[in-house]
């Protein structure tokens, strides 16, 4: 019998991080004065603890134990062999996915969701906020947040609000607060609401927000939480990576091909950056960040300075960006309708290291389907995005007659986004597709920012 599931011990759970800015060079992110900005000026947003870990050149960070406690809820995760996807694609390739679908929020979001609250909890953080897409990032958080008993306010754009009802349930099953954005609750809210009553939102709207609600909160005691995009976000989710790398290890199998959906670039970083170290230090190895074609940052978006909110409140940070202004289509995979990529993953894209790739949704879809009648799993729409790549991946193997192995990260199920199964099966989505003109248009808010530096690490 071929093995179909590779399982790790609690105690052979990582027991550290990987930072891969131990391993690249990258441009600083810069003030309102086009100077770098140092952890001071991030005090107000986010504990010290973290800013910390955000510049840190360390290879390896220690995992608390308090953070390993919550995390052995669910992981390790299991790596599973995609046996029937390969035998209805007829392919010599072999597919390992991480199922990162098995954590309480079904996703991979609660690996920096559950650090981010306990570092939070430690420097005497009493309530957190932060923005979702489709809700996965702020039903993690609402989960972590229970753990160590923080209060927590999620701003969940409007589009997925309306689209996906229950990810606001299960923020208020684990005590969070979900409420719609853009709202009328802050500054930044009030201006898109103005400017477009009827706007789907957008993370950018949303993530100005939720800063804007954590730094005017006078008692001090409330910070702001990213999902995505920043350093010490990618790097608790580098845990995905080092165990798949462990599972793979067991069976004497090493990946050709590593691939996963970007939006922020979170879940991404998690499966590749262990494999983006080992192919810096010379192994042959195929890495592609799968974006949806209707918000292409890396595939057709220029490498800039630019904000990671609408309003301006974020530092520039150096990435791919199609402008902060950019409002996204309103595709179902909420979780990748960001202007923005991050940093890190955006270094890689400008040096070679990895291949960015897009899927257009109903692409997309279609995987999800294969997937669901092949493996049984159904997959979140984000999550789509890395299977068409998957997909596409095992054909040309095929075609080439060539023994690959594909890894990707089956980031979360899609129970809470039946509607959008409904209505693909309906014939009711389809593919938005931005125009050149578009594109121009919406990059014209960074014409006059400061223009980063192509670096190169090695």
């Amino acid at each position: 019998m071929e093995v179909k599931k590779v399982f790790l011990a609690e105690d052979e759970m990582p027991r550290q991080w990987y930072n891969i800015l131990a391993d690249i060079k990258m441009n600083p992110p810069l003030g309102p004065d086009g100077k770098p900005v140092g952890p001071d000026a991030l005090a107000p947003v986010f504990p010290m603890n973290l800013i910390e870990q955000e510049v840190s050149p360390q290879r390896w960070i220690d995992i608390p134990n308090e953070v390993l406690d919550v995390l052995c809820i669910w992981r390790p995760s299991p790596l599973v062999r995609a046996i029937a996807l390969e035998k209805y694609l007829d392919t010599p390739a072999r597919i390992y996915f991480k199922n990162e679908g098995v954590s309480p929020p079904g996703s991979h979001k609660p690996n920096t969701a559950v650090p981010q609250a306990y570092y939070n909890k430690v420097f005497g953080i009493e309530k957190m906020t932060t923005e979702t897409g489709a809700g996965q990032w702020g039903s993690a958080l609402a989960f972590a947040c229970s753990q160590f008993e923080i209060e927590c306010k999620v701003f969940m754009v409007r589009v997925s609000f309306d689209q996906k009802p229950y990810r606001k349930s299960m923020m208020e099953a684990w005590g969070s607060q979900c409420i719609p954005s853009p709202s009328s609750e802050t500054n930044a809210g009030r201006a898109a609401l103005e400017k477009d009553p009827d706007t789907p939102g957008s993370l950018g709207i949303a993530i100005s927000e939720a800063i804007e609600a954590a730094v005017s909160d006078q008692t001090g005691k409330t910070r702001y939480s990213l999902g995505s995009v920043l350093n010490h976000v990618m790097l608790h989710q580098t845990i995905i990576g080092l165990e798949a790398k462990k599972q793979l290890e067991k069976i004497g199998e090493y990946p050709d091909v590593v691939i996963g959906c970007a939006g922020g670039g979170s879940n991404f970083a998690g499966i590749a950056f262990p494999f983006v170290y080992d192919k810096i230090n010379g192994k042959d190895i195929d890495i592609y960040p799968y974006e949806p074609a209707a918000c292409p940052t890396m595939t057709k978006a220029p490498f800039v300075y630019d904000h990671g909110d609408t309003a301006r409140y974020t530092p520039l940070l150096p990435m791919h960006s199609l402008g902060h202004a950019f409002v996204p289509p309103p595709i179902h995979a909420g979780g990748l309708r960001y202007h923005g990529m991050s940093p890190s993953v955006s270094q890689l894209v400008t040096e070679g290291i990895i291949e960015a790739r897009a899927a257009n949704q109903l692409e997309a879809y279609q995987a999800g389907v294969i997937f669901a009648k092949t493996e049984g799993f159904i997959s979140a729409p984000e999550t789509n995005h890395a299977l068409a790549g998957v997909i596409e991946e095992a054909k040309r193997a095929k075609d080439e007659a060539k023994e690959k192995v594909i890894l990707f990260n089956w980031s979360g199920h899609g129970l809470i986004d039946l509607e959008a199964y409904d209505k693909y099966f309906a014939g009711e989505l389809y593919n938005f597709v931005l125009t050149e003109e578009e594109i121009l248009e919406s990059e014209k808010v960074f014409e006059d920012f400061p223009k980063p530096q192509l670096i190169k690490s090695r």
